[in-house]
């Protein structure tokens, strides 16, 4: 489970709230060059990294009551959390206002602090998987430093294709990023069964 391409995956599916922000940042019309999408990513990144340590600090204290269902719970937070991105995806896909973290970044007068407050609010996710990551017992560190990294490419990358992209992607990358999440709970809990 904790191999660099599971982790990797685990960012990518974590990294699409930030995207989505991203691209609608880069669809706001102004001009950004790759340093200042770069700085953007790097926010981003920034509050993804964290985030999964604050849960998984949260994992660590109750570990003792909630590791004899370890793995059912983060099967359960997994699909929860990816099924949150897939209802997001579907609301922003069926013309339902966007969620107002992204509706913040798309705003041509968001500054740092709603940057950063966009940045916290597309990462709660990341907490939950961070809890996750507790149960399982697995190195929080390696997992923030790829969640991390991962995280400042996709959103620097949604920033620079976002002028000419627009928010289309935002909902599709919301899809594929859920139902990747599903798919490692899915295989957390076959790994649980088949022990």
């Amino acid at each position: 489970m904790t191999g660099i391409l599971t982790l990797g995956g685990l960012g990518l599916s974590l990294s699409v709230d930030a995207f989505a922000a991203a691209v609608g940042k880069g669809a706001d019309g102004e001009r950004r060059d790759l340093g200042k999408a770069l700085r953007i990513g790097l926010v981003f990144g920034l509050a993804e990294a964290i985030s999964p340590a604050i849960g998984w600090l949260i994992g660590k204290a109750a570990a003792t009551w909630i590791q004899p269902v370890g793995d059912w719970v983060a099967f359960g937070l997994l699909v929860v959390v990816g099924g949150h991105m897939l209802w997001e995806a579907w609301r922003a896909s069926h013309g339902e206002p966007l969620p107002a973290e992204i509706q913040a970044v798309v705003s041509k007068r968001a500054g740092t602090l709603r940057l950063m407050l966009t940045a916290v609010a597309t990462s709660i996710d990341a907490m939950a998987v961070g809890i996750s990551l507790a149960v399982l017992d697995i190195g929080i560190v390696s997992a923030c430093i790829v969640i991390g990294l991962v995280t400042t490419a996709i959103a620097t990358l949604g920033v620079l294709v976002g002028r000419k992209a627009g928010e289309r992607l935002g909902p599709m990358a919301e899809i594929v990023g859920g139902l990747a999440l599903i798919g490692i709970g899915v295989a957390i809990l076959i790994q649980h069964l088949i022990r």
